[in-house]
């Protein structure tokens, strides 16, 4: 019984720290990366999918993504998509080829963003923390019924407690990484 809460509450922690690592990579730091078109989505025969899935997308150079349509017919309707998606970019379209030139970031912008990336890892310790007081909370509930003895409900808290520290130093790590990657210019 408490293997499995462990476990339960591990999963969930991994869950909420790689929630954590994909919101930051939405975060754009003025270099071009594939990904950051991963949730835009376009108008495909009635049905809305990922650009990924309807053309080839990949890096020109440091600062501009290129995007090779599947069919030509598309090349309009992926540049309009990314035109209205909340990332703030400008495709241009040459022939069936749409090229995304990444703005370089003011130093107000960057601030801002550091802002918007230490709130998003806040709410991931935040989860992490929720996770391990409910551990807490089962292995109690546990101790209650006289599942288990309280010298292993001490240590099992004692094991949830070193899972949260790791996960939350995880979250840390992944934030220093992007501050640093936001204010290099």
């Amino acid at each position: 019984m408490i293997a499995d809460l462990k476990k339960n509450a591990e999963q969930k922690m991994q869950k909420s720290l790689d929630a954590l690592k994909t919101d930051l990579s939405k975060v754009r730091t003025g270099r071009a990366h594939a990904g950051i078109l991963d949730h835009v989505m376009v108008d495909y025969y009635g049905a809305q999918m990922p650009i990924n899935q309807v053309a080839n997308v990949g890096l020109l150079d440091a600062r501009t993504i290129s995007i090779s349509p599947w069919e030509k017919k598309m090349a309009s309707v992926i540049e309009k998509a990314i035109r209205d998606s909340d990332l703030g970019l400008n495709p241009s379209t040459t022939g069936d080829l749409i090229r995304v030139p990444m703005p370089s970031l003011s130093e107000e912008r960057r601030k801002d963003l550091t802002k918007v990336v230490r709130g998003e890892a806040e709410s991931a310790r935040v989860a992490i923390r929720n996770l391990r007081r409910d551990a807490i909370t089962h292995l109690k509930d546990l101790l209650k019924a006289k599942s288990v003895s309280e010298d292993d409900e001490r240590r099992a808290q004692e094991d949830i407690q070193k899972l949260t520290d790791r996960f939350i130093a995880e979250a840390d790590r992944a934030l220093a990484q992007k501050e640093a990657e936001l204010l290099a210019v």
